[in-house]
């Protein structure tokens, strides 16, 4: 195997390595398992060192999100070929690894891959944070095979392969569980650590496709991820973050000419998630999303005006509708194709 880590990135998360990394470890025969640390104050290292010795441990010294802790673990680890960031409330399946690692030696251009993620309390069902390979649609508005907005679909093997292949070219690949060819992850600029936490994949493969790599989501390689482990799902934070991050990535990786009339379309529509979330009682999301444009408009201008050598839609991946139109009008369940 060539030479593989798997990189957990961790912050308090004593309780998810006591549940998880032993399985990691024992699940990802020839890689190396490191524990980045992002200045936790639990006894996650004392722990580690106690009962998962096989597993490398790197203090990053504080709290530097998920952007940027991956950058610093990424800068700090030598030898390596291939990387897999992956959130520590995974559980990756037997024989999880291989396919990838296999999938990366046959395709020099591979930049990024990603598993099947499905719910660990539901293993029958994929999993919000990527399910089966990541799109977007042409409002900036991501989804995924086997999941649209909170519409999770059961794995029934739909799309485990693809005109044969076992891989198919996707927009992103989930964060959740991400491997990336380090080579390429760098060409790309890594992660960007102003968006802090979510989202950042998205760009993150944006970017790579624009720069010639691309990006696909494997059917034979299974994780079961919890979501909610590093930020809970229900939580406003959450929202302020993915509202905001999937605005300033638009005037990032789009020209301009492109970019504002997304951005005016979004102003309605985002309106109406706010009032929908006000509707449910649940006004706190609502107000996550005001300050999330608030935000955007704060920093649009230095995302805009970032040196990019292209930019422009990727050539996979984008669905060229709204998703909002598909799911809320249409009342499509199942992704679109794409």
């Amino acid at each position: 195997m060539s030479q593989t880590a798997v990189i957990i990135l961790n912050w308090n998360g004593r309780a998810w390595l006591e549940k998880f990394l032993i399985k990691v470890i024992e699940r990802s025969p020839g890689a190396r398992v490191i524990v980045a640390d992002n200045g936790s104050t639990d006894d996650s290292e004392a722990w580690a060192h106690e009962h998962a010795p096989a597993a490398e441990w790197l203090a990053l010294g504080e709290n530097y999100g998920y952007a940027e802790g991956y950058n610093r673990a990424l800068k700090a680890i030598d030898g390596i070929e291939y990387a897999v960031l992956m959130n520590s409330d995974i559980e990756p399946l037997s024989g999880w690894l291989e396919p990838l690692v296999q999938r990366f030696d046959a395709n020099p251009s591979l930049g990024a891959i990603q598993p099947k993620i499905k719910d660990h309390q539901r293993p029958t069902h994929f999993e919000y944070a990527g399910a089966a390979g990541g799109y977007m649609d042409v409002l900036g508005y991501p989804f995924a095979a086997g999941r649209v907005f909170d519409h999770c679909e059961e794995d029934t093997g739909q799309y485990d392969t693809r005109d044969g292949s076992p891989t198919r070219q996707v927009f992103w690949a989930s964060g959740a569980c991400l491997a990336v060819r380090v080579e390429a992850f760098w060409q790309a600029g890594g992660l960007d650590p102003k968006l802090f936490a979510h989202m950042e994949e998205i760009d993150l493969c944006w970017r790579m496709q624009l720069n010639g790599s691309a990006v696909e989501a494997h059917g034979q390689s299974e994780v079961l991820h919890v979501g909610g482990g590093t930020l809970d799902a229900l939580s406003p934070r959450k929202t302020y973050l993915n509202f905001r991050n999937s605005l300033l990535i638009l005037v990032k990786n789009l020209p301009m000419g492109l970019a504002v009339p997304v951005i005016l379309s979004r102003l309605g529509l985002d309106g109406l998630a706010g009032l929908q979330f006000l509707f449910k009682g649940q006004g706190q999301h609502t107000w996550a999303i005001v300050r999330a444009h608030f935000a955007f408009y704060r920093l649009m201008t230095s995302f805009a005006i970032r040196p990019q050598s292209k930019k422009g839609w990727p050539q996979r991946g984008l669905y060229r509708g709204s998703i909002v139109w598909w799911h809320y009008v249409k009342r499509n369940k199942v992704a679109p194709r794409v």
